[in-house]
């Protein structure tokens, strides 16, 4: 098997999901047989916005020939990862490099988990959300829109309400009796709005 590790390992971080590894070349003498190209082992060490610890599942991509770089697609954002290159010929790897440390930068949070529209009144309806899944970073705060949907399914005029990223429940006063509401909620980190969840309900009829 080869006798000597890829030196010089460094990464590029292009995105929450993308990276970039480099890596100098082994000298062919050490490879003792044909190179078959490079292996990157990589794992995700832990999610930054929760410092649970799960079963490390390692990935290995392998790159082809004399290549000095590679990329890994797939990455979790927020997130801290562990890599090292090893040279590959016909009889095996050689030794892995030294592990190398780099985190993803935060991403756009996931829907949140769930809405649920309870306690309707003649004029208000009370709200409850989880947080999302995978919040890919730091919560700054919710967005919710409302609109009433008249009886030919037409829409009326669009209310926008932030709400802190801490809430987890909200009443909304002031709503017409006896209407159909649509809302729409999404959870927003420092780099941008995640995906909307959608929900409908209806205050109740005069008394």
């Amino acid at each position: 098997v080869p006798m000597v590790a890829p030196g010089n390992v460094q990464v590029h971080v292009i995105n929450s999901t993308l990276a970039k590894v480099h890596w100098d070349p082994v000298p062919l003498k050490s490879v003792r047989g044909h190179l078959q190209g490079y292996k990157v082992y990589y794992w995700k060490v832990q999610s930054l916005s929760r410092r649970s610890r799960r079963h490390v599942e390692k990935k290995i991509l392998t790159f082809k020939g004399n290549k000095t770089f590679g990329m890994l697609p797939g990455l979790e954002p927020y997130s801290s990862y562990k890599l090292n290159v090893r040279v590959v010929n016909g009889k095996g790897e050689g030794p892995a490099s030294p592990d190398k440390v780099f985190k993803t930068p935060e991403g756009v949070p996931s829907s949140p988990s769930f809405l649920k529209i309870t306690n309707p009144t003649l004029d208000s309806l009370t709200l409850e959300w989880g947080s999302p899944t995978h919040p890919n970073g730091v919560l700054t705060s919710y967005t919710l829109k409302f609109q009433p949907i008249n009886n030919t399914h037409e829409l009326g005029p669009l209310v926008e309400i932030r709400i802190p990223a801490n809430e987890s429940s909200l009443i909304l006063k002031n709503l017409n009796y006896s209407t159909r509401y649509k809302f729409y909620f999404n959870a927003q980190t420092s780099v941008g709005s995640g995906s909307q969840i959608t929900e409908e309900a209806v205050t109740i009829m005069d008394e």
